[in-house]
């Protein structure tokens, strides 16, 4: 069942991060620029098709951070919400390039690929669950 985003206005609202498309238009560049290659045409169709993937995902997916859960929003509808209790360990791999977020919660680990600004992605991570960040040893 979905829930429409409209939080009711007595309720903390949370912080939206920013949609960032860097990370589907290098995606899409790479496989783009796999075509003059030697190569059969299918690893570069299925590249830039990956990459055209999410870069819709990165216009319709919103990530809101309350004070108890991380939520996924798509076009306005409330698809999963991870509560921060729930939460065991988290890490940003390779932020500074297009990277990926993992996080393991008690029931399953889970990888996402960075499309919002990694700077606030990193902030309001350590802001609620600070104390999980595994550190690079």
């Amino acid at each position: 069942m979905a829930i429409l985003f409209s939080p009711p206005s007595d309720q903390i609202k949370g912080v939206i991060l920013k949609p960032m498309h860097r990370l589907p238009l290098l995606i899409i560049t790479f496989g783009l620029a796999l075509l003059p290659l030697p190569l059969s045409v299918w690893p570069s169709l299925v590249i830039s098709i990956f990459g055209f993937f999410l870069l819709i995902q990165s216009f319709t997916l919103k990530l809101e951070f309350t004070p108890d859960d991380l939520v996924v929003w798509q076009l306005g509808y409330e698809l999963r919400r991870f509560p921060f209790k729930n939460w065991i360990a988290w890490r940003l791999l390779l932020p500074r390039l297009p990277g990926l977020l993992y996080f393991r919660e008690t029931a399953s680990p889970h990888l996402l690929p960075i499309l919002f600004n990694p700077t606030d992605l990193k902030n309001q991570l350590t802001k609620r669950v600070g104390s999980l960040e595994i550190s690079i040893q």
